[in-house]
């Protein structure tokens, strides 16, 4: 993990995507050449409340969507009792634009490891877990070639540390293609072997997660930026970001831009930045709209292209940071027909437990549908949103309100083309053709 001086918002800071260029940058050797599992040594020396009060100091917070202190999560852990207690890496990334722990997993698997090895020291867990999207059969080859290689030389394993105290077992284990196992609990019910149902809270995965015992649940990004707050000096990782949002993060900008990708950097960049960073809007055409957090969340505009991208600024600007998929869509692209896709994914993966949501999202679904075709009805717009409510905050667990959000948004920023869709089908309006980013050709 190589040292990275402090850069404001508006620089790019490669620390965890650092050497995604070199050769066979996902071996051990090239993690190890670029200074890797330094802050596993270093942890080992600590005791394991050292480790938690450093994580604490740094302010990371949960890179997976809430934005949850990490460092507090994993003091929520009630006292040893000398039995198991467990870590669970989620990774099983599956909402739509959302695509930042994939790529590092097949860049850079060994910052995970090391993050884990770290976590378990500092909460005194001996057996850690990954769950995996089921559907990256090559993302999960290249994960247990690098726990084996982590394992034959000695860096996780039986003994481990100064005091040959320490001992860890990494399990990867790869899920069904369920976006429900997303949501914490219903990975952990995936987990032991059951159907993938979020679990009634509390008690909370702290008290009672994985076979009932003491579990902390975080997000692949969230574990991977743990080396660096050791492997650095201290105050590197708090110096980077804004107050509340300290640390750097992945910035995943796709749709209409003319270079999408992976931009990593200090929280508080702008989307401005990053466009200009992702060489602007595709040529000829103009911003429209956007995602700050993916498609679970509220849409912006033009308006918001200097909010900066923090937890608590884009908040106030009434959205959420979330996983950081910077989804950007230009004047010929349909509101209509991007909010029906999404809802249709939301309503196939609704694990149906509660009735808000299981019936909510078949309704908006077939309404959306309606509307997208031209065929909308009188009332469909105000009924559309009244379900979207009724199922916003009162479903069992977020997948609900993640189908609500982009449905009440979009009507609220562009109900007119919502309207439209009385008369007019969507393709009528919005051209396939003009909105696709490769030709038939298959150039940009």
């Amino acid at each position: 993990m190589s040292e990275v001086t402090f850069t404001k918002p508006g620089t790019l800071t490669p620390i965890l995507s650092h050497g995604w260029d070199h050769d066979r940058s996902w071996t051990l050797d090239s993690y190890r050449a670029r200074g890797g599992y330094r802050g596993l040594e270093k942890a080992l020396t600590l005791e394991p409340t050292q480790i938690t009060d450093m994580v604490k100091a740094s302010g990371l917070r949960g890179r997976g969507g809430a934005g949850f202190p990490t460092g507090l999560k994993w003091s929520f852990l009630p006292p040893d009792d000398g039995k198991p207690r467990y870590l669970v890496v989620n990774a099983d990334e599956s909402e739509p634009g959302t695509c930042k722990d994939i790529p590092l997993l097949m860049a850079n698997p060994h910052a995970l490891i090391e993050g884990m090895a770290i976590t378990a020291r500092a909460i005194r867990c001996e057996h850690a877990f990954i769950y995996l999207r089921g559907e990256v059969a090559h993302v999960y080859r290249r994960l247990l070639a690098a726990v084996r290689e982590a394992e034959e030389a000695g860096l996780i394993g039986q003994g481990l540390g100064p005091n040959g105290d320490f001992n860890l077992r990494i399990t990867a284990h790869a899920g069904a293609g369920a976006y429900i196992c997303g949501e914490e609990t219903a990975l952990l019910d995936s987990l032991e072997g059951r159907r993938g149902h979020p679990r009634l809270k509390p008690p909370f995965p702290a008290v009672a997660g994985l076979y009932a015992r003491p579990t902390v649940v975080n997000n692949v990004e969230s574990i991977s930026q743990v080396p660096g707050i050791f492997a650095n000096p201290e105050g590197w990782f708090a110096a980077m970001g804004t107050e509340k949002s300290t640390g750097h993060g992945f910035f995943s900008v796709s749709g209409h831009v003319n270079n999408p990708g992976q931009f990593e950097a200090p929280f508080g960049i702008t989307m401005r930045e990053l466009i200009e960073m992702a060489g602007g809007i595709r040529d000829g055409h103009q911003l429209k709209f956007w995602t700050p957090g993916g498609s679970s969340t509220p849409i912006f505009t033009e308006a918001e292209l200097d909010v900066p991208l923090d937890y608590e600024s884009v908040g106030a600007a009434g959205s959420m940071l979330a996983t950081r998929a910077l989804q950007v869509f230009d004047e010929t692209t349909s509101v209509v027909r991007v909010i029906t896709r999404w809802t249709e994914f939301y309503q196939h993966e609704s694990c149906g437990k509660c009735t808000p949501c299981r019936e909510g999202t078949y309704w908006m679904k077939q309404i959306m549908l309606r509307l997208e075709a031209g065929r909308g009805k009188p009332g469909d717009i105000d009924l559309l949103d009244e379900i979207a409510g009724n199922i916003a905050g009162k479903s069992f667990c977020a997948l609900g309100d993640a189908a609500a959000t982009p449905v009440r948004s979009g009507i609220a920023k562009f109900r007119e083309e919502f309207e439209a869709g009385l008369t007019t089908p969507a393709r009528e309006l919005f051209p396939y053709e003009a909105s696709a980013v490769f030709n038939q050709g298959g150039t940009r």
